[in-house]
């Protein structure tokens, strides 16, 4: 989720020329904690830093910030997520967690996953990150009263797409299936049609996303998915689960579906190594994506596979509940009520070691399918997210919180523990194992 200057932009983070999965900066976070043992991040429990390390030496995070760990490669993604995932469940974030959000941003409209020193101007060198960029779009446009903030953003993302209507995490690179769609949900969120952003050569977002699209191409059960990039090709659920909600022209936050069925997932049609109904629609391609997602699900025991090399497969918890999102997204209720309840007994500890982010899919998940969030197999997301971060301005029920209320460092003392070990450790084998894709 490569050469040290792009390591951290292929797990949404500023530097990298082969960007990751939507959620690979949870896991990014998942694999700090792991240290030496490099444990699978999405879904062991992690074991304490190694004492002694020469990366341990503490030092104090920024005022505002969500989470303990090191924002290096994933701030302005993980802070995105927890404003969006409180905003969306009527928390309303404290004003520093927002200013510090908002203090992030390059003055061409671009964010990059973090920036130590928000009042230096960003120079040439700065690796901006459409990902990370996305996600602040979506979260400010969310939470309102930042419009000039988000035109710029979504100014800047319309001047990276490339010619074929795709974006990469840095811009430059071959696009993904992954940025494109984090891409199209903050389009759609800032009031844009993403049918309407053309590139140079008039490609729309999702002519660029549909390029994914496997369709009824290579073995039967791999019909409907998407890969990550078009090199190697290969179906890859993480990807599936983006593209299935971001060709619908959704993002991160879903309606809830409730206990809506539209129709029952089924693969494409297909013939002769292609699909019967020729051009294929947005919804067929999101259908035929969920119907991958399905039967994987089916396969694995409801939740998804994450695997590491010379590791076995593990329950990959994060990618399972973006495939519930995916599948809410395309009016699949029951099709995602079974891998939900899968969350429900098991992502709590997941979420405990990995942080905002994860709490935050986790609340959106619940929020797609109509459940929830504060009875999520026994946790109260939304006071676990929250106690990530700083005390929120207000929380429905509670009587003692003042509109304008703000902290300036609440909630937990924030310290960085053993970061560099994990990187060498944990992180290097989750980002080759996601570089090659796979199921």
């Amino acid at each position: 989720m490569a050469p040290t200057a792009s390591l951290a932009q292929q797990a949404h983070a500023p530097h990298s020329g082969a960007p990751l999965a939507r959620r690979a900066a949870t896991a990014l976070a998942a694999a700090m904690a792991l240290g030496a043992a490099a444990a699978p991040a999405a879904y062991a429990a992690a074991p304490a830093a190694a004492a002694g390390s020469a990366s341990a030496a503490a030092k104090k995070l920024p005022t505002g910030l969500y989470g303990t760990k090191d924002p290096q490669y994933d701030g302005v993604w993980r802070q995105s997520l927890a404003l969006l995932a409180q905003h969306t469940v009527g928390v309303r974030p404290a004003a520093s967690a927002v200013r510090w959000l908002v203090g992030q941003q390059c003055a061409d409209g671009a964010f990059t996953a973090f920036r130590a020193e928000p009042g230096k101007p960003c120079g040439a060198k700065t690796m901006r990150d459409t990902n990370q960029t996305a996600a602040a779009v979506q979260a400010l446009a969310a939470l309102g009263g930042h419009g000039d903030s988000v035109d710029k953003a979504v100014g800047w993302l319309k001047s990276v797409q490339n010619d074929d209507g795709s974006w990469s995490s840095m811009p430059g690179s071959p696009g993904d299936a992954n940025s494109t769609s984090v891409v199209i949900g903050a389009l759609a969120a800032a009031g844009q049609k993403p049918a309407s952003v053309t590139s140079k050569k008039h490609r729309t977002p999702y002519d660029g996303l549909l390029t994914f699209r496997l369709g009824c191409a290579g073995k039967e059960d791999a019909h409907g998915a998407f890969t990550f990039q078009l090199k190697g090709a290969a179906p890859n659920a993480d990807a599936t689960a983006a593209a299935a909600t971001g060709v619908l022209g959704k993002g991160f936050v879903v309606a809830p579906a409730g206990r809506r069925d539209r129709t029952p997932v089924a693969p494409p049609a297909c013939k002769d190594g292609k699909d019967k109904a020729g051009t294929v629609s947005a919804a067929q391609a999101a259908d035929g994506g969920a119907a991958y997602l399905v039967a994987q699900l089916d396969k694995n025991g409801q939740h998804l596979l994450s695997a590491m090399p010379g590791a076995k497969p593990q329950p990959d918890v994060g990618n399972t509940a973006d495939a519930v999102v995916a599948l809410a997204a395309g009016g699949h209720g029951a099709e995602a009520r079974r891998p939900l309840a899968w969350l429900q007994k098991n992502a709590a500890g997941w979420a405990r070691q990995s942080g905002p982010a994860a709490y935050a899919q986790l609340v959106l998940a619940a929020h797609a399918t109509g459940s929830d969030p504060r009875s999520f197999g026994g946790t109260d997301l939304v006071t676990a997210l929250n106690a990530t971060g700083p005390e929120p301005a207000a929380v429905p029920g509670k009587h003692a919180q003042a509109a304008a209320k703000d902290d300036d460092g609440g909630g937990m003392p924030w310290w960085i523990i053993g970061v560099g070990l994990a990187f060498g450790a944990g992180l290097g084998f989750l980002l080759s194992g996601r570089k090659r894709g796979g199921h």
